[in-house]
């Protein structure tokens, strides 16, 4: 299972590369204007500065939601890095702009995704990547990991080749079950990610190894 990180921040991301873990990013506007990003110019540079410093993929937003403007936007995105990842709504004309790019060799999220559905026209479209958003299902006190389970299954019945990427993970285990489950890809703030390096009893055992090797060598 591929790691991405959610954030728009070039010290996270930064740092995740440097860790070794780190496959991919994920954008959205409202993690941009987080940063300070604003204007179509500075989030353009912005956008390039993030894969300069990632290996993997790199989902930028479309903000449009009619099938021209998303369009327009992806031709734009698509021309700055051979990373970019033209991020585009579960919406109609997002579908139907999904199929336009993929025929036309353009790399695709579908984000925004809740249901099975939803998931399925994604994938019949052609998405490279489809976002099930875990921790807003389970806020609203609905299931997001087994919307996580049986999407994995019926892509797995019925040979879709798009990518389950689980966005909207709230915890390390949200990211084990993530991986239990069958996603492909996770997208995660960096404090989930750095999460799962802990246990109280690595700590009890690194401190002991030191401790006794303190004793026996003075």
């Amino acid at each position: 299972m591929k790691f991405f990180i959610d954030t728009a921040n070039l010290d996270q991301i930064r740092e995740a590369q440097d860790l070794g873990i780190l496959d991919g990013v994920t954008t959205n506007p409202s993690l941009m204007a987080k940063e300070g990003i604003s204007g179509q110019d500075n989030v353009m540079a912005h956008y390039k500065a993030i894969c300069d410093i990632v290996d993997g993929d790199v989902s930028a937003e479309v903000i449009s939601t009619d099938y021209e403007g998303i369009l327009r936007e992806a031709e734009v995105l698509a021309a700055l890095d051979e990373k970019i990842v033209v991020k585009v709504p579960m919406i109609k004309d997002g579908v139907k702009a999904i199929n336009y790019l993929t025929q036309n060799g353009v790399k695709t999220n579908c984000t925004l995704v809740f249901t099975v559905g939803q998931a399925i026209m994604a994938a019949k479209a052609g998405a490279t990547y489809i976002s099930p958003f875990v921790g807003r299902l389970d806020d609203l006190s609905e299931n997001g990991l087994e919307l996580i389970a049986n999407m994995a299954q019926v892509f797995a019945v019925q040979g879709y080749q798009s990518q389950i990427l689980a966005a909207s993970i709230r915890s390390p285990l949200h990211i084990v079950d993530c991986a239990r489950l069958g996603a492909n890809v996770i997208t995660s703030p960096l404090s989930s990610i750095l999460a799962l390096l802990n246990h109280p009893l690595t700590d009890i055992g690194l401190a002991k190894f030191l401790a006794d090797h303190q004793k026996a060598n003075g």
